[in-house]
């Protein structure tokens, strides 16, 4: 068979490999099939779009032609892939076919909302896609309250950004903490003191009871009874793996699309990349793994099998009432802290008690500078 590459999937996994496939040959066929328009964005920069007061049509970096132009692929946009067949080497769509001699699923995630009680659970917003957000546009741009469900990274930097924007802000997480999968108590208990200071209502350790439209207003009743009244709700409350095609295929899934080192999944020629795949247990939602994930499976699918090996990943948080670089284990209970506050930021670092290891570090400020040389010190993934 001729070489072919499909890639299911538009988001920055599937453009950064496509990018990284054409650096290293012109000219193997590529195909993308995406259930999006296809354009090419930074997802990242969604969730500060309030205070830049930017549109969805601002953040597009490429047109889906434009990027398929520059890029020499066959893009095959709004198209949801129906079936794939692995031992035909066949991808099935819109009552069509199409064979590949390596298929790669970029399939991304999607939001995850919980089913709540109450009349207005479909009008809940979220802002995990260009497509998302541009259906929300106009409303949010409207919307003077707004109350986000979920305090992780991305929950808190939309919060922040809605209220620089000059929104009334509530945000609302069942745990005790700000961010509490990337952050010690000590730098969420600051976080909140950042954002209560510029008027953000936090409720922590609450959970929704129910959510219901009285008029124009979205009524949120939260378990400690009390009731939140916004334009708007969000749920930024994590991300589930779109592992359904990979399912109906029978290829192995856990909380994603399980892949080896050299991103290859159960199935021969198959492949997983970015947001859906699990490496080594792990489902890792950040740009920096995505982007050396995709620079190695590129040299792959070309003939040179190259094994992903991850450094420490830099977290850059968009909090810009508290600017946070992080990496390593930072919510380790048993981690012992050196923390070195200066007048210009601070530089928390976690060691492992029994080793004296370095395992993690938090910078905040004007020592955001400090992150590149501990993150060197810190072991791979």
């Amino acid at each position: 068979m001729d070489k072919h590459i499909i890639i299911i999937g538009s988001g920055f996994a599937a453009y950064q490999l496509v990018k990284s496939l054409r650096k290293l040959n012109a000219e193997t066929p590529i195909t993308v099939i995406t259930g999006d328009n296809g354009d090419d964005y930074s997802k990242p920069d969604l969730s500060h779009v309030f205070s830049k007061q930017q549109t969805a049509n601002d953040l597009v970096k490429q047109t889906a032609s434009e990027f398929a132009s520059a890029n020499n692929i066959l893009l095959i946009n709004n198209t949801r892939v129906d079936a794939i067949d692995t031992e035909n080497k066949t991808v099935h769509y819109d009552k069509q076919s199409i064979v590949y001699s390596d298929l790669v699923l970029a399939t991304g995630s999607s939001a995850f909302v919980p089913s709540f009680a109450g009349n207005a659970t479909e009008d809940i917003v979220t802002l995990n896609s260009l497509a998302e957000y541009q259906s929300q546009q106009d409303k949010l741009a409207r919307a003077k309250s707004v109350l986000v469900l979920g305090a992780g990274l991305i929950g808190t930097e939309i919060a922040m950004d809605l209220a620089s924007s000059g929104k009334q802000v509530t945000l609302c997480d069942k745990a005790p903490n700000l961010m509490p999968t990337l952050l010690p108590p000590f730098i969420s208990s600051s976080l909140y003191q950042a954002m209560a200071q510029k008027g953000v209502n936090i409720q922590l350790d609450n959970t929704v009871a129910s959510i219901n439209r009285h008029h124009q207003q979205l009524v949120t009743s939260l378990a400690d009874k009390q009731y939140i009244e916004a334009d708007v709700v969000i749920a930024a409350m994590g991300l589930t793996p779109n592992t359904q095609l990979a399912q109906q295929a029978n290829i192995a899934v856990n909380r994603g699309i399980v892949v080896d080192r050299m991103m290859q999944t159960s199935a021969p020629s198959v492949f997983a990349l970015g947001d859906c795949a699990e490496l080594d247990g792990k489902v890792r939602a950040f740009i920096q793994p995505a982007m050396l994930c995709a620079m190695t499976l590129a040299k792959t699918l070309l003939g040179t099998p190259s094994p992903v090996h991850l450094p420490a990943s830099l977290v850059k948080a968009k909090t810009p009432w508290l600017p946070l670089h992080l990496s390593g284990n930072t919510t380790d209970e048993n981690a012992s802290w050196e923390v070195t506050n200066e007048p210009n930021g601070l530089i928390a670092k976690a060691y492992d008690k029994e080793t004296a290891n370095l395992i993690g570090f938090i910078v905040s400020h004007n020592q955001l500078k400090a992150a590149f040389p501990l993150l060197r010190l810190l072991p791979a993934e």
